[in-house]
């Protein structure tokens, strides 16, 4: 009888964490003429800043960019124009730019509330959450009946953990404007992060219904549907989303996710490769796409991903566990113990990158050691099978049957097709001269590997 490996590694993690997009930024209207001439300004520079707008709703951004140009070098006192110009340049991700007109715009006038809303969101974005709240708080002592400024805030404080602060700020905001599609779509992920899908598919309907067109309300509700395991409905809403903005990489990128769990690598990877096309600094993106390459035993292209995602973004610590994963089937221990522990330095509750050291450990002989980290695995994570499963196999080489057997059934109840606990409790079963039992498991063991497409086990009887 042929015997199965006693220490087996794990297979690489996918992030799915699913990119959820919030709105912060408003359109200024377009401005009447004969407003603009009562105030003495040219009327070219007023006929510029409307043609700006209209090709801002219309997305032609380049084109808006250029007109609101001109509206300002015709009027230097322009406010709406430089309010509008540097939210254009914040969504071309030129922060400098957009902060500049946003001060400029309240030199010109200290009371245009909507430059502070939208300098507040452009301080939110750079990491200065006092400023951000500041401008906020202005942009309402200033105009009280401004939903942009609660809605933003609200964004600001779900993004600080104060989800009660961060409804009351949207309700805030609905209450003041019944169809402003932003705050529902906002408020909707606020549901969905506490757990309350029901109002939060409610709000995700609701943008929709005002606004057909609004992509990320798609790409949202998208998600929720994922999560609530109706692929179907998921991937209607993702395309729904791509085909009323083709360049919205998130949702590549999520569509990507929802392809991979359907066993469509091909399909994910093309959408990984669209959505890193897209912005070429999408961390998870390279990170998920490394793990698809590593499946496939690519693994020059998936470690090339994980270097770029960590170049990218280096406290991702699913990035150097499964980079050490790498660096340990190429026969690097070295390399592959500094990235899991780097992976528990980032994040000490991290149960995967424990299982993957204690591997290691196991590997090179330090029974010790990868008791220890088998230990905190399941300390952190009590539903993680491999784990039991790799403390069963210390058990075994330990001469501690009756442990090693607890910890097999233990892998297997969490997970009936942990193909690998069966095979190790078949191998336990045989050693201890229940041979029905082994060959009973060891018959399930294969046909589960059989099923899971590891052409090495496919032979096994």
């Amino acid at each position: 009888m042929k015997s199965f490996a006693l220490l087996t590694t794990v297979s690489l993690i996918s992030l799915s964490t699913l990119a959820t997009v919030r709105p912060l930024m408003a359109l200024e209207s377009r401005q009447p003429a004969e407003t603009r001439i009562a105030q003495g300004n040219n009327q070219d520079a007023i006929g510029h800043y409307n043609r700006g707008v209209d090709y801002i709703q219309q997305e032609k951004y380049d084109l808006a960019l250029a007109e609101l140009t001109k509206a300002i070098e015709l009027d230097p006192n322009y406010t709406e124009a430089y309010l509008n110009r540097g939210n254009l340049y914040a969504r071309q991700g030129k922060p400098d730019l957009a902060l500049s007109d946003f001060n400029q715009a309240l030199n010109i006038n200290p009371g245009l509330a909507g430059a502070y809303s939208n300098r507040g969101n452009l301080y939110q974005q750079q990491g200065k959450p006092d400023l951000a709240l500041s401008d906020f708080n202005q942009a309402l002592n200033i105009n009280p009946r401004l939903a942009l400024a609660y809605n933003n805030r609200g964004n600001l404080y779900d993004d600080q953990g104060k989800p009660d602060l961060a409804l009351s700020d949207f309700n805030q905001a609905l209450n003041i404007n019944p169809r402003y599609a932003e705050a529902y779509l906002n408020r909707g992920n606020l549901y969905d992060d506490q757990g309350k899908p029901d109002l939060a598919l409610s709000d995700f309907n609701q943008a929709l219904n005002i606004n057909p067109r609004y992509a990320e309300a798609y790409l949202n509700r998208g998600n929720l549907y994922d999560d609530q395991g109706k692929p179907d409905l998921a991937l209607s809403d993702y395309n729904q989303a791509l085909n009323i903005n083709p360049l919205l990489a998130e949702a590549y990128y999520n569509r990507g996710l929802l392809y991979k769990e359907q066993g469509k690598p091909d399909l994910a990877l093309s959408d990984y490769n669209q959505a890193i096309n897209i912005n070429p600094g999408y961390t998870l993106a390279y990170y998920n796409r490394g793990v698809l390459y590593a499946g496939q035993r690519k693994p020059d292209l998936a470690l090339s991903d994980f270097n770029q995602a960590l170049n990218i973004n280096p406290l991702l610590a699913e990035a150097y566990s499964n980079r050490g994963l790498l660096y340990q089937q190429q026969g690097k221990p070295d390399l592959a113990l500094s990235d899991f522990n780097q992976a528990i330095n980032i994040n000490p509750g991290y149960a995967q990158a424990y299982l993957n050291r204690g591997v290691l450990y196991a590997v090179q002989g330090k029974p010790d050691l990868a008791l220890s980290d088998f230990n905190q695995a399941i300390n952190i994570n009590p539903l993680l099978a491999m784990a039991y499963n790799n403390r069963g196999l210390l058990y075994v080489g330990q001469g501690k049957p009756d442990l090693a057997l607890s910890d097999f059934n233990k892998a297997i109840n969490i997970n009936p097709r942990e193909a690998q606990a069966y095979a190790n409790r078949g191998v336990l079963y045989y050693s201890l001269q229940e041979r029905e039992k082994a060959i009973r498991d060891l018959r399930q063991a294969a046909e589960l590997f059989r099923q899971q497409g590891d052409a090495f086990y496919r032979s096994l009887a």
